[in-house]
Protein backbone atom coordinates (compact mmCIF):
# COMPACT_ATOMS: atom_id res chain seq x y z
CA UNK A 1 0.00 0.00 0.00
CA UNK A 2 1.39 3.43 -0.87
CA UNK A 3 1.97 6.13 1.70
CA UNK A 4 -0.49 8.37 -0.17
CA UNK A 5 -3.29 5.86 0.33
CA UNK A 6 -2.42 5.34 3.98
CA UNK A 7 -2.63 9.07 4.70
CA UNK A 8 -5.27 10.15 2.17
CA UNK A 9 -7.29 11.78 4.97
CA UNK A 10 -4.42 14.10 5.75
CA UNK A 11 -2.34 14.60 2.64
CA UNK A 12 -0.55 17.59 4.17
CA UNK A 13 1.38 15.04 6.20
CA UNK A 14 3.06 13.79 3.04
CA UNK A 15 6.37 15.59 2.47
CA UNK A 16 6.45 17.23 -0.94
CA UNK A 17 10.23 17.61 -1.02
CA UNK A 18 12.50 15.02 0.58
CA UNK A 19 16.27 15.48 0.72
CA UNK A 20 18.55 12.58 1.58
CA UNK A 21 22.14 12.48 2.81
CA UNK A 22 23.15 9.06 1.53
CA UNK A 23 25.79 8.07 4.07
CA UNK A 24 27.43 4.73 4.78
CA UNK A 25 28.53 3.29 1.43
CA UNK A 26 32.17 2.93 2.43
CA UNK A 27 31.40 1.45 5.85
CA UNK A 28 28.94 -0.98 4.24
CA UNK A 29 31.74 -2.27 2.00
CA UNK A 30 34.36 -2.37 4.76
CA UNK A 31 32.07 -4.41 7.02
CA UNK A 32 31.99 -7.00 4.24
CA UNK A 33 35.71 -6.92 3.52
CA UNK A 34 35.19 -5.20 0.17
CA UNK A 35 36.71 -2.09 -1.37
CA UNK A 36 34.80 1.16 -0.83
CA UNK A 37 33.79 1.64 -4.47
CA UNK A 38 31.71 -1.55 -4.30
CA UNK A 39 29.78 0.13 -1.51
CA UNK A 40 29.17 3.11 -3.78
CA UNK A 41 27.89 0.80 -6.52
CA UNK A 42 25.46 -0.78 -4.07
CA UNK A 43 24.51 2.73 -2.99
CA UNK A 44 23.63 3.53 -6.61
CA UNK A 45 21.23 0.57 -6.60
CA UNK A 46 19.67 1.87 -3.37
CA UNK A 47 19.26 5.29 -4.99
CA UNK A 48 17.37 3.75 -7.91
CA UNK A 49 15.03 1.95 -5.49
CA UNK A 50 14.50 5.20 -3.59
CA UNK A 51 13.54 7.03 -6.77
CA UNK A 52 11.06 4.24 -7.53
CA UNK A 53 9.52 4.59 -4.06
CA UNK A 54 9.24 8.36 -4.48
CA UNK A 55 7.46 7.84 -7.80
CA UNK A 56 5.04 5.31 -6.37
CA UNK A 57 4.11 7.63 -3.53
CA UNK A 58 3.88 10.81 -5.59
CA UNK A 59 6.67 12.73 -3.87
CA UNK A 60 7.12 15.98 -5.80
CA UNK A 61 10.86 16.54 -5.35
CA UNK A 62 13.64 14.18 -4.29
CA UNK A 63 17.08 15.66 -3.64
CA UNK A 64 20.01 13.24 -3.28
CA UNK A 65 23.35 14.37 -1.84
CA UNK A 66 25.72 12.37 -4.02
CA UNK A 67 29.02 14.26 -3.81
CA UNK A 68 29.86 17.11 -1.47
CA UNK A 69 32.55 19.76 -1.89
CA UNK A 70 34.29 18.14 1.08
CA UNK A 71 34.40 14.81 -0.78
CA UNK A 72 37.21 16.30 -2.86
CA UNK A 73 39.47 15.45 0.09
CA UNK A 74 38.90 11.73 -0.36
CA UNK A 75 41.56 9.46 -1.95
CA UNK A 76 41.99 10.26 -5.63
CA UNK A 77 41.14 6.75 -6.81
CA UNK A 78 37.87 6.79 -4.87
CA UNK A 79 36.94 10.18 -6.38
CA UNK A 80 37.69 8.92 -9.89
CA UNK A 81 35.53 5.84 -9.27
CA UNK A 82 32.68 8.00 -7.91
CA UNK A 83 32.75 10.29 -10.93
CA UNK A 84 32.86 7.32 -13.29
CA UNK A 85 29.79 5.93 -11.53
CA UNK A 86 28.04 9.30 -11.93
CA UNK A 87 28.89 9.34 -15.64
CA UNK A 88 27.65 5.75 -16.01
CA UNK A 89 24.34 6.72 -14.40
CA UNK A 90 23.90 9.70 -16.73
CA UNK A 91 24.64 7.58 -19.79
CA UNK A 92 22.39 4.68 -18.84
CA UNK A 93 19.42 6.14 -16.98
CA UNK A 94 18.09 8.79 -19.41
CA UNK A 95 15.61 6.38 -21.00
CA UNK A 96 14.24 5.45 -17.57
CA UNK A 97 13.96 9.10 -16.56
CA UNK A 98 11.92 9.89 -19.66
CA UNK A 99 9.87 6.70 -19.38
CA UNK A 100 8.75 7.64 -15.87
CA UNK A 101 8.38 11.37 -16.59
CA UNK A 102 11.25 12.37 -14.25
CA UNK A 103 12.84 15.80 -14.58
CA UNK A 104 16.55 15.70 -13.70
CA UNK A 105 18.33 18.69 -12.16
CA UNK A 106 21.92 18.83 -10.96
CA UNK A 107 23.06 21.45 -8.45
CA UNK A 108 26.59 22.21 -7.32
CA UNK A 109 29.86 23.60 -8.63
CA UNK A 110 30.00 21.69 -11.89
CA UNK A 111 33.26 23.36 -12.97
CA UNK A 112 35.06 20.75 -10.84
CA UNK A 113 34.03 18.04 -13.31
CA UNK A 114 35.73 17.35 -16.64
CA UNK A 115 34.15 18.53 -19.88
CA UNK A 116 32.68 15.12 -20.75
CA UNK A 117 30.82 14.82 -17.46
CA UNK A 118 29.62 18.43 -17.69
CA UNK A 119 28.28 17.74 -21.19
CA UNK A 120 26.38 14.64 -20.07
CA UNK A 121 24.89 16.59 -17.16
CA UNK A 122 23.78 19.36 -19.52
CA UNK A 123 22.28 16.89 -22.03
CA UNK A 124 20.48 14.89 -19.31
CA UNK A 125 18.90 18.05 -17.91
CA UNK A 126 17.93 19.25 -21.38
CA UNK A 127 16.45 15.88 -22.42
CA UNK A 128 14.26 15.67 -19.30
CA UNK A 129 13.40 19.37 -19.05
CA UNK A 130 9.78 18.99 -20.14
CA UNK A 131 9.00 16.01 -17.90
CA UNK A 132 6.48 17.11 -15.28
CA UNK A 133 6.51 14.22 -12.84
CA UNK A 134 9.03 13.73 -10.05
CA UNK A 135 11.86 16.28 -9.93
CA UNK A 136 15.06 14.37 -9.20
CA UNK A 137 17.54 16.90 -7.86
CA UNK A 138 21.13 15.65 -7.67
CA UNK A 139 23.52 17.58 -5.42
CA UNK A 140 26.95 16.95 -6.97
CA UNK A 141 30.08 18.76 -5.78
CA UNK A 142 27.60 20.70 -3.71
CA UNK A 143 28.02 22.51 -0.41
CA UNK A 144 25.53 24.63 1.49
CA UNK A 145 28.14 27.31 2.22
CA UNK A 146 29.14 27.39 -1.46
CA UNK A 147 25.49 27.79 -2.44
CA UNK A 148 25.02 30.77 -0.12
CA UNK A 149 28.25 32.46 -1.25
CA UNK A 150 27.29 32.02 -4.90
CA UNK A 151 23.89 33.51 -4.13
CA UNK A 152 25.54 36.55 -2.54
CA UNK A 153 27.75 36.99 -5.62
CA UNK A 154 24.71 36.92 -7.92
CA UNK A 155 22.83 39.44 -5.77
CA UNK A 156 25.84 41.80 -5.71
CA UNK A 157 26.08 41.52 -9.48
CA UNK A 158 22.42 42.45 -9.92
CA UNK A 159 22.78 45.35 -7.48
CA UNK A 160 25.76 46.65 -9.44
CA UNK A 161 23.79 46.36 -12.69
CA UNK A 162 20.86 48.26 -11.18
CA UNK A 163 18.55 45.24 -11.54
CA UNK A 164 18.06 45.00 -7.77
CA UNK A 165 18.04 47.55 -4.96
CA UNK A 166 19.58 46.70 -1.59
CA UNK A 167 16.29 47.57 0.10
CA UNK A 168 14.59 44.82 -1.94
CA UNK A 169 16.76 42.06 -0.53
CA UNK A 170 14.69 39.92 1.81
CA UNK A 171 14.65 36.20 2.61
CA UNK A 172 12.29 35.38 -0.26
CA UNK A 173 14.44 37.33 -2.73
CA UNK A 174 17.65 35.73 -1.50
CA UNK A 175 16.14 32.26 -1.90
CA UNK A 176 15.67 32.98 -5.61
CA UNK A 177 19.44 33.30 -6.01
CA UNK A 178 20.19 29.85 -4.63
CA UNK A 179 20.59 26.69 -6.71
CA UNK A 180 17.17 25.45 -5.53
CA UNK A 181 15.34 28.65 -6.55
CA UNK A 182 12.63 26.89 -8.56
CA UNK A 183 12.00 23.99 -6.17
CA UNK A 184 9.51 23.45 -3.37
CA UNK A 185 10.83 23.97 0.18
CA UNK A 186 12.45 20.94 1.77
CA UNK A 187 9.98 19.26 4.14
CA UNK A 188 12.03 16.29 5.31
CA UNK A 189 15.76 15.55 5.50
CA UNK A 190 16.79 11.92 5.88
CA UNK A 191 20.33 10.93 6.83
CA UNK A 192 21.44 7.31 6.82
CA UNK A 193 24.56 5.81 8.35
CA UNK A 194 24.11 6.73 12.01
CA UNK A 195 25.64 10.20 11.97
CA UNK A 196 23.53 13.06 13.30
CA UNK A 197 24.78 16.12 11.48
CA UNK A 198 23.92 18.10 8.35
CA UNK A 199 27.38 18.04 6.73
CA UNK A 200 27.03 21.32 4.84
CA UNK A 201 23.86 20.19 3.04
CA UNK A 202 21.23 22.75 1.93
CA UNK A 203 22.01 24.97 4.93
CA UNK A 204 19.63 27.77 3.98
CA UNK A 205 16.90 25.54 2.56
CA UNK A 206 16.42 23.23 5.58
CA UNK A 207 16.02 25.90 8.27
CA UNK A 208 12.58 24.47 9.19
CA UNK A 209 12.80 20.99 7.70
CA UNK A 210 12.08 17.94 9.80
CA UNK A 211 15.19 15.82 10.37
CA UNK A 212 15.20 12.02 10.41
CA UNK A 213 18.33 10.04 11.28
CA UNK A 214 18.72 6.29 10.90
CA UNK A 215 21.59 3.90 11.66
CA UNK A 216 20.88 1.98 8.44
CA UNK A 217 23.79 2.27 6.00
CA UNK A 218 22.75 3.68 2.65
CA UNK A 219 23.08 0.48 0.54
CA UNK A 220 20.60 -1.17 2.94
CA UNK A 221 18.08 1.68 2.74
CA UNK A 222 14.83 0.34 1.29
CA UNK A 223 11.09 0.99 1.04
CA UNK A 224 10.54 -0.12 4.64
CA UNK A 225 13.09 2.39 5.94
CA UNK A 226 11.68 5.10 3.67
CA UNK A 227 8.20 4.47 5.08
CA UNK A 228 9.58 4.75 8.61
CA UNK A 229 10.92 8.20 7.76
CA UNK A 230 7.62 9.34 6.30
CA UNK A 231 5.70 7.89 9.24
CA UNK A 232 7.95 9.94 11.53
CA UNK A 233 7.24 13.05 9.44
CA UNK A 234 3.51 12.43 9.71
CA UNK A 235 3.70 12.67 13.51
CA UNK A 236 5.42 16.04 13.55
CA UNK A 237 3.58 19.30 14.27
CA UNK A 238 5.29 21.83 12.05
CA UNK A 239 5.16 25.19 13.82
CA UNK A 240 7.84 27.00 11.77
CA UNK A 241 8.97 28.94 14.82
CA UNK A 242 5.48 29.64 16.20
CA UNK A 243 4.03 28.40 19.48
CA UNK A 244 0.65 27.27 18.25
Amino acid sequence: MSIIKEYSKNEKKIPRHIAIIMDGNGRWAQKRGKIRILGHKEGFKAAKKTVKFALQNKIKVLTLYTFSTENQKRPKLEIIALLELFLFALKNEIQHLNKYNICLKVIGDLTYFDKELQLYIYNAERMTLNNNGLILNIAANYGGKWDIVEGVKKILSDVQKGILCISQIKEEIFSQYLSTNNLLPVDLVIRTGGEKRISNFLLWQIAYSELYFTDVLWPDFNAFEFKNAINYFSTRKRRFGGNF
